[in-house]
């Protein structure tokens, strides 16, 4: 049977399961009563994996969660269509698919071949989790014309090969490849 784990020592970056279901905790805030007889009570700022969903929830400090049945598994980026995204799993080499309520906006980042880690839940694909930078292709941008560092705007807009796009320095070109932040959409540098 997985270890269970008390509410009081649940701590941010965590993996609980509480009702048959997979969280992530946010966030801890532990309240101690000052009166006599009073119940320690714990705060948790938590992510549903299932559905995404963030919400807030108090605990008594002695209430039990067992340890969710999660797996990272490294996963190459195939393809998308009506049905989802499919994922090549590197070890067993099984296509997994994700729907797209799973995958979010991470497609604007995926490029093909791309290596990510999904999460797995009681051997199902329920997620995944982006590299912090990615490397992408731009496919269109303007032409930089002299002057225009003059307005104190020293960027111009890409066209990446996912169809995302970012601000990038004028200097460059089509077909150059730029590093961009997952989590915030910026240029992060020339890969």
């Amino acid at each position: 049977m997985a270890a269970l784990i008390e509410a009081i020592n649940v701590k941010r970056k965590m993996y609980f399961e509480f009702e048959n279901t997979p969280y992530y905790c946010l966030d801890v805030e532990v309240s101690t009563p000052t009166a006599r007889g009073g119940q320690t009570l714990v705060r948790l700022k938590m992510r549903n994996l299932l559905t995404r969903a963030v919400f807030d929830k108090t605990f008594k400090a002695s209430d039990k969660f067992k340890e969710p049945d999660l797996e990272m598994v490294e996963a190459s980026y195939l393809y998308s269509d009506g049905e989802g995204s499919h994922f090549l799993d590197q070890e067993t080499f099984d296509t997994l698919t994700l729907s797209e309520g799973m995958i979010g906006n991470a497609l604007d980042y995926l490029a093909e071949g791309a290596i990510i880690q999904l999460h797995k839940y009681n051997g199902n694909p329920i997620g995944l989790q982006l590299p912090t930078q990615v490397e992408l292709e731009i496919n269109y941008t303007e032409p930089a014309v002299r002057g225009d560092s003059s307005s104190g705007s020293v960027t111009k807009f890409a066209k990446l090969e996912t169809g995302l796009e970012i601000k990038v320095p004028l200097f460059l070109q089509i077909g150059e490849k730029v590093k961009v932040y997952t989590e915030t959409g910026e240029f992060a540098g020339r890969a």
